[in-house]
C-alpha cells in the first residue's frame, strides 16, 4: 500500500494506523510464544543430571561434606544453558541454603561469573523457604524447596556450574538438572550471564535514623557515596534483574532509599529513583504478598510495622539497563543511608564477555541477623522510660 503523505490529513493518518496495526503486530512480533512456533536447526538438547548411572532410584549426588567444592557440570564447546533445576537435603531449617555457595564460569575462565548463595540465587533469602515465582526464577512448590532458572546462559569455549557446601553439617543429597543447546557456534552477539550476591549491615548517620523527620531534620543524599551497591562492573552490557532482601531491626519504613546509576563512567547518577517500593513497581510501603512475572514481593515481614524480613524482587525483562564501558547500581538505605539494615541482593547481567565478579561477602559477614522479639522491645522501653524521668505513667509516645 502506497501512501501520499503530502495529502494525507491527521485524522486519515491515525485511521490508517489503527488498520494497520493488526498487520505490524503480527509480522514484528518478538515475543517469547511467537519466537517458540519458528523451526530450528543446528541445536541439539544435551542434559547433565544427578540420574542414578545404574538405571536404579538413587538419582542423586551422595553427600558433600562441610567445606566441599564439587563440579556438578562440565561442558565442552559452544552452547546455551536454558534451565537449571536443584533441590537439596536436608531440608533450610536444618540446612542453611545462605551457606551452600552456586558458582557459574564460562569460556574456561577460571574465575566464576556467577558467585551466590544458592538460596538468594533463586530466591530465597537468609536460611528460609517460601514459594517464589518469576519469570526467569522460581522456587517451589514444596514450600520453596525446588529452585529453577529460565535464564539463557550461552557459553562459547565451555561451561562449567560449581556446588561448595560451606555449612558445618554434610549436603546429604542434591538433585538437579542443567538442560542446555548444544551448537556448533553462538551468535556472535551472545552475551555471558552473570550474577553477584552482595551483604551489608548499613550504617545509621552520626545524628541517628531520622526517616520521616521523627527524631530529627533530614538532610539531602547529593554525592551518593554511602549507597548500597548492588552491580558494579566494567564493560559493555545490559542489567537484567534484582533479588533485594531486607531485614529491618525497626518498626520504621525502610524503603525511602532511591535507586542511583552511575553509567558508563559518569560522575552523577544518570538514572534517579524515587524510593524503594517504586523501584520495584510498586507502591506506598506494601507488606503484602504479590507476585509478577517481572515483580513482587514473595515474603513479607508479619511483625510490628515494618520490623523484620522482606524479600522483593525485580526483573527489566521489557526494560533493561544498558551500558558500554560500565555501570554501578546502587540505592540508599532509607533517605540519605540514615537507617540500619540487614540487606542483602542477588543483581542479574550480561556482558558481551565473562568478567570477574567483585569479592565476594564471606560466611562471616552475610550471617543473617536475629530476629528483633518483644523483650528487645521491652528493654527499649524501660530505657525510654528511664530517659524521661522514670514517670509511674509514662504511656510510650510522650
Amino acid at each position: 500500500m502506497k501512501i501520499d503523505f503530502k495529502v494525507l490529513n491527521l485524522s486519515t493518518f491515525f485511521l490508517w494506523i489503527m488498520l494497520s496495526f493488526p498487520l505490524f503486530s503480527q509480522t514484528n512480533t518478538m515475543g517469547d510464544m511467537f519466537e517458540l512456533a519458528k523451526m530450528k536447526s543446528g541445536v541439539k538438547n544435551k542434559r547433565v543430571s544427578s540420574s542414578d548411572p545404574t538405571g536404579g532410584n538413587s538419582d542423586h549426588l551422595e553427600p558433600f561434606a562441610p567445606g566441599e567444592k564439587r563440579t556438578i557440570a562440565e561442558i565442552k564447546g559452544a552452547g546455551v544453558i536454558n534451565h537449571i533445576w536443584i533441590t537439596i537435603a536436608p531440608p533450610p531449617d536444618v540446612l542453611s541454603r545462605n551457606d551452600i555457595i552456586i558458582r557459574m564460569y564460562w569460556d574456561g575462565n577460571d574465575y566464576p561469573s556467577v558467585e551466590s548463595p544458592i538460596g538468594p540465587f533463586f530466591g530465597q533469602g537468609w536460611n528460609e523457604q517460601y514459594n517464589y515465582a518469576s519469570l526467569p526464577l522460581s522456587a517451589g512448590p514444596a514450600n520453596g524447596t525446588g529452585l529453577s532458572s529460565y535464564f539463557a546462559m550461552p557459553f562459547e569455549k565451555g561451561a562449567r556450574i560449581e556446588i561448595e557446601n560451606q555449612n558445618d553439617k554434610p549436603i546429604t543429597a542434591l538433585y538437579f538438572y542443567v538442560d542446555y543447546l548444544e551448537m556448533e557456534q553462538i551468535p556472535e552477539d551472545m552475551g555471558r550471564f552473570h550474577a553477584w550476591y552482595n551483604h551489608t549491615l548499613s550504617e545509621a548517620l552520626p545524628e541517628g535514623e531520622t526517616e520521616w523527620a521523627l527524631t530529627g531534620p533530614q538532610k539531602p543524599n547529593q554525592k551518593g557515596e554511602r549507597n548500597y551497591r548492588f552491580i558494579d562492573t566494567k564493560g559493555k552490557g545490559h542489567f537484567v534483574g534484582i533479588n533485594y532482601y531486607v531485614h529491618s531491626p525497626s518498626p520504621m519504613w525502610y524503603g525511602e532509599g532511591d535507586d542511583m546509576w552511575y553509567i558508563d563512567g559518569e560522575k552523577k547518577p544518570r538514572l534517579i529513583g524515587t524510593g524503594t517500593e517504586d523501584f520495584f513497581n510498586t507502591s506506598w510501603c506494601p507488606k503484602e504478598p504479590f507476585s509478577h512475572p517481572h515483580f513482587g514481593y514473595p515474603r513479607v515481614n508479619n511483625d510490628i510495622g515494618w520490623l523484620g524480613r522482606t524479600h522483593i524482587y525485580r526483573f527489566f525483562i521489557n526494560d533493561p539497563i544498558f551500558f558500554e564501558t560500565g555501570v554501578k547500581g546502587t540505592i540508599e538505605t532509607g533517605h540519605n543511608n540514615n537507617l540500619t539494615l540487614d540487606l542483602a541482593t542477588v543483581a542479574y547481567w550480561y556482558q558481551d564477555r565473562a568478567v570477574m565478579l567483585p569479592p565476594a561477602p564471606t560466611k562471616e559477614l552475610r550471617q543473617p541477623k536475629p530476629f528483633i522479639n518483644p523483650g528487645d522491645i521491652h528493654r527499649w522501653r524501660d530505657a525510654w522510660r528511664k530517659a524521661k524521668g522514670n514517670d509511674p505513667q509514662l504511656w510510650g509516645n510522650e
